[in-house]
């Protein structure tokens, strides 16, 4: 069966641009190590790292490290996860427990809590923090939840044997928790609800969960994206949010951020490709940044966002900062099309159904025009047969607004 890529666009008053400016760092930069484990950015917009040799901070302008030369309370170097909470505290997670930092630069303290003292595992696959500022640990075990003074935990059966790799907080105050294979946990406080491939998950391998501003969950699996809705009734799933060459499609989420207009951004890495980037989901399509954009690496390990609404990318090769994100521009017609098949063997057409675009550009991955035409018809094939197997971009004119797709050819 050919696999064909539709891509549909349908906007009434409002599309929504990217013009992105792509910066990288890496060690000859001030970065601790190339490999970035984790992510996270604080109140202050310092962006904090977890490598596999310590802690880094960068303020913007100078680069701090904690490791266990140097502070010997931290529990290991190798940082799993990292969380900076609304009180000013940064927790990291290792497999051999956590630690809470009290105190910045200078005089840091890192108090250090383990199966010893509160946790329900040493093994650390999260941390995050609920609207009350309470802290959620998860384990392979399960999750622990810190207060300030005690612990509680919660384990198999209310929550599937394989442990927690994240907790999400809904605006009912109910908790969310991912299951490695056992799909998603609802806890309303009383009841333990599991949602998993019998009820319309998408994969019951679940890597990450957030909860937007309308209640929707947001749930990345192993297989791609399942939205759960409002009312916990139905599942939306999208399985091509950065589209890879064939026959692989499923996009495995590794880590999922919102921003502060609502826009969804996913970290997808296909480990035995090894091949990977970050897509955005505007609201009505997904629009997807790699290496090829200026990423410093395929392998993405974990997103952030500061309050400017920078894109934060922890890599094994680096990290990326995306900026200058434009938010949305008025168009006061519709416009509707369609590219397919996508990938394609080098015969594409373009559906204009109202007519909209005029003009058509495809560019290499160097950005080298290598098609043009300016004189669109409402249903218009070309041929590319000419050109080598590889991603293409094809731009579209709309009133001197461009709009981009990802084309592959094979």
């Amino acid at each position: 069966m050919k696999n064909t890529q539709l891509f549909v666009v349908l906007y009434f008053l409002t599309f929504h641009l990217t013009a992105q400016v792509i910066t990288n760092y890496t060690t000859s930069d001030g970065l601790l190590d190339n490999f970035v484990e984790c992510i996270d950015v604080d109140d202050n917009d310092n962006i904090w790292f977890g490598t596999s040799v310590g802690v880094q901070m960068y303020d913007g302008v100078n680069w701090y490290t904690w490791s266990q030369a140097d502070f010997p309370d931290i529990v290991s170097d190798n940082i799993k996860c990292i969380k900076a909470t609304s009180s000013g505290e940064i927790w990291i997670g290792t497999n051999y427990g956590v630690n809470q930092l009290l105190y910045g630069i200078p005089g840091s303290v890192w108090v250090p809590y383990t199966s010893s003292n509160g946790l329900i595992n040493n093994q650390v696959k999260s941390i995050d923090e609920d609207p009350n500022g309470g802290i959620w640990i998860g384990t392979s075990q399960g999750v622990s939840y810190f207060d300030g003074t005690s612990w509680i935990s919660y384990s198999s059966p209310d929550l599937h044997w394989s442990g927690v790799n994240t907790t999400a907080f809904d605006s009912n105050g109910d908790k969310w928790f991912a299951s490695p294979l056992g799909g998603v946990t609802h806890f309303n406080g009383i009841n333990f609800t599991a949602y998993d491939n019998s009820n319309g998950l998408l994969s019951q391998n679940v890597t990450d969960i957030i909860i937007d501003n309308h209640d929707n969950k947001w749930v990345g699996t192993g297989s791609g994206m399942s939205v759960l809705n409002t009312t916990n009734t139905l599942f939306t799933h999208y399985t091509q949010m950065y589209l890879l060459p064939p026959p692989d499609t499923l996009n495995p989420v590794v880590d999922i951020e919102m921003d502060s207009y609502g826009r969804i951004w996913a970290a997808i890495y296909v480990g035995y490709l090894g091949e990977g980037g970050i897509a955005m989901w505007n609201g009505s399509q997904w629009i997807d940044f790699d290496a090829s954009d200026g990423i410093v690496g395929q392998n993405v390990k974990g997103l952030s966002i500061d309050s400017e609404d920078n894109i934060w990318i922890a890599t094994t090769t680096g990290v990326s900062k995306i900026s200058a994100i434009l938010s949305s521009v008025d168009i006061e017609i519709p416009v509707e099309f369609d590219i397919f098949p996508n990938p394609s063997h080098g015969k594409i057409c373009l559906n204009n159904n109202e007519g909209s675009f005029k003009q058509i550009e495809i560019y290499n991955a160097l950005g080298t025009l290598v098609y043009s035409n300016y004189n669109v018809k409402e249903i218009f094939c070309f041929n590319l047969s000419f050109l080598i197997q590889g991603v293409y971009y094809v731009n579209l004119n709309l009133k001197g607004k461009i709009f981009n797709k990802k084309l592959i050819i094979h």
